[in-house]
């Protein structure tokens, strides 16, 4: 895949560069790997019959990548309980898919409300001290347009950000688009 944007908020893409330059340099090497594949045969009313880009068989791919540089999944798992309220949820967790060292990376091929929930994720575990810097990896626009609809696109989540300045995500992030051709 390539990239065709990169989005540094509150110094993510700083932070990468100088305190994690080698885990910076993987994450560039994972996204060179993955090769996307026209897999998909589009059954949607308006695409019906057309090849489209595989979101499943992307993620696999970055999975493989990942996981062979010893990047892992990271999981809290909590219980809910509310004040003056009676249940209580066992079992509950946050996951981030992938960390190596304090530096947590998400691959997001789904709807928008994943990409934000992924913030929120970064969120969380910064606040629990257990990262400093979240890596977001999404597609572009005119990936989004060679996939299934309800994928969303980068620069969607980009403006968002752009709009709520340092408010939300109070964590340093970077966010990188990709496309699937040069």
């Amino acid at each position: 895949m390539r990239i065709v944007y990169e989005y540094s908020h509150l110094g993510g893409a700083e932070i990468l560069e100088v305190r994690y330059p080698s885990l910076n340099e993987e994450i560039y090497s994972v996204i060179a790997q993955v090769v996307p594949q026209r897999e998909k045969v589009s059954r949607e009313k308006a695409m019906r019959g057309r090849r489209l880009y595989s979101p499943k068989d992307m993620n696999r791919q970055f999975r493989e990548a990942f996981v062979s540089l010893g990047y892992r999944e990271l999981r809290d798992t909590y219980t809910i309980t509310l004040p003056d309220y009676a249940v209580e949820i066992r079992g509950a967790f946050k996951q981030i898919d992938f960390v190596k060292e304090r530096v947590l990376v998400e691959v997001q091929f789904g709807k928008y409300a994943f990409m934000f929930y992924d913030l929120a994720k970064f969120q969380y575990f910064f606040n629990e001290n257990k990262a400093d810097v979240g890596v977001e990896i999404v597609p572009c626009h005119a990936l989004h347009k060679q996939m299934s609809t309800g994928v969303s696109y980068g620069e969607q989540l980009i403006y968002d950000i752009e709009r709520l300045k340092r408010h939300f995500p109070a964590v340093p992030v970077k966010i990188i688009l990709l496309d699937a051709e040069g």
